[in-house]
């Protein structure tokens, strides 16, 4: 639902405006968190106060001010202001308000504060529209999206724009939120004194996941459901801010930000042999219904990559427990899952076996190879010996020790070495071999 911003000026709402739309600052002293933007001397205060902002994207969770601060700059800005929301607008919409923009009449200052919500849902052909009114300056183009702006607005936009990032409130930005919305309704409700307690106030703030919008519909709803005591005053105790705000919202879009951040967060933790991280990740992935396959299948890279030939046990126990996932399914797959990711994150480490081969891979593409050495080729085929094939080679299990000192490495190769083995776990075994072969290679 869209409002007004006259009407808001004025303090003029419907008994229905939400009580997140009644409470909005209006102005930037008022505004509550992103200090690292709108603190007195950021850049973005520096841009709002002087009216000198141009095309900016604000990227960033929901609830976190992005629409609120777009209204305060039309307060601010002596330009007239729009507002579209992908959702609703395209092509015809973005039009209409750039023709106003052109128009001497109904815009002497050549130019217009155009806010377009949720830009990231525009396709590109929309987003391309936007593109000559940006450039010759009758759009100010304000752009909010919950999306990486990388990843869903064209690079000829973004090349134009100042990418601004929010981040989620803090937990005291919302207990203050709270009170000061109290403070606006005068601490009474249809009448009625309010009394919330701490607790309630602490569980919303830590409910919301520093969403404002979520914390203060959750606030409304606890009002709204709440009849007076015998006192005649509303309570609001931890028991119904629990159920006025139910689960805590996770802010986590598998097709987004918040995937890649946390299965990056998810394996530099079994990396960094942290089980408390990489479980609390694990937890946040599963809380928000990730793929357990996809989680599975990190978790044997994890073991390849990372635990490598240090505990050569967790690469099997990471594809077991793939296995086990795909077979089970939820909720006894967080079990088998929780045991993998224990495995890795409380193995030994090494990463020789994940260099060793990308060292091989590159010398493949970029190297003079050679050919296979004849005493190596294959001999199996009728006429294979007519071109020597197989001939000179020594079977190794017919020496001491099972081993034999030959070439195997192409000539051009000789002496390269793409495995350096670790003391790490049960590598340290392998590399007291390797040590002992390379003795007997090295002896003339």
């Amino acid at each position: 639902m869209e409002y007004d911003l006259t009407l808001c000026e004025k303090g003029v709402y419907s008994m229905n405006t939400p009580l997140a739309h009644r409470i909005r600052p209006e102005s930037l002293e008022d505004f509550i968190g992103q200090k690292h933007l709108i603190g007195e001397g950021k850049l973005l205060y520096r841009l709002i106060k002087a009216d000198m902002l141009s095309t900016a994207i604000f990227y960033g969770p929901p609830g976190t001010g992005k629409t609120t601060l777009a209204r305060i700059i039309a307060r601010e800005s002596s330009y007239p202001f729009k507002q579209l929301s992908a959702v609703s607008a395209g092509v015809k919409e973005i039009r209409a308000v750039a023709d106003e923009a052109r128009n001497q009449i109904l815009t002497p200052a050549g130019r217009i504060l155009l806010f377009f919500d949720e830009i990231h849902r525009l396709n590109k052909g929309q987003q391309d529209v936007l593109l000559p009114y940006v450039e010759e300056g009758s759009l100010v183009l304000i752009g909010a999206t919950t999306e990486n702006p990388y990843f869903e607005i064209n690079k000829a936009l973004i090349s134009r724009s100042t990418i601004f990032r929010f981040y989620p409130l803090e937990r005291e930005d919302i207990k203050y939120l709270l009170k000061r919305a109290l403070e606006k309704l005068d601490n009474r409700w249809n009448g009625s004194p309010i009394r919330i307690s701490e607790e309630a106030m602490d569980h919303i703030a830590v409910g919301s996941s520093g969403d404002a919008r979520r914390a203060i519909n959750a606030l409304e709803l606890a009002l709204k459901t709440t009849a007076a005591d015998d006192e005649g005053v509303i309570s609001i105790t931890l028991e119904v801010a629990e159920n006025s705000i139910q689960e805590k919202a996770l802010r986590y879009d598998r097709s987004g930000d918040e995937h890649y951040d946390v299965i990056s967060a998810f394996i530099k933790s079994m990396r960094g042999s942290d089980p408390q991280a990489a479980l609390h990740y694990l937890a946040r992935m599963l809380h928000a219904g990730e793929d357990i396959n996809f989680i599975a299948r990190r978790i044997i890279i994890a073991a390849a990559e990372d635990v490598g030939l240090a505990n050569p046990r967790a690469l099997e126990v990471a594809v077991s427990a793939a296995e086990a996932v795909r077979m089970i399914g939820m909720p006894e797959a967080r079990i088998i899952l929780s045991e993998a990711v224990l495995t890795v994150a409380l193995s030994p480490k090494s990463n020789s076996a994940y260099l060793a081969i990308d060292k091989a891979l590159g010398d493949v593409q970029n190297k003079e190879i050679g050919e296979v050495p004849v005493h190596l080729r294959d001999a199996s085929y009728p006429g294979a010996s007519r071109f020597g094939h197989g001939k000179g080679y020594k079977y190794p299990h017919d020496y001491p020790g099972h081993f034999v000192n030959q070439a195997y490495l192409p000539h051009e190769l000789e002496g390269t070495k793409y495995y350096v083995p670790t003391e790490q776990g049960a590598e340290k075994n392998m590399k007291s071999y390797y040590e002992h072969i390379k003795n007997i290679r090295e002896q003339p």
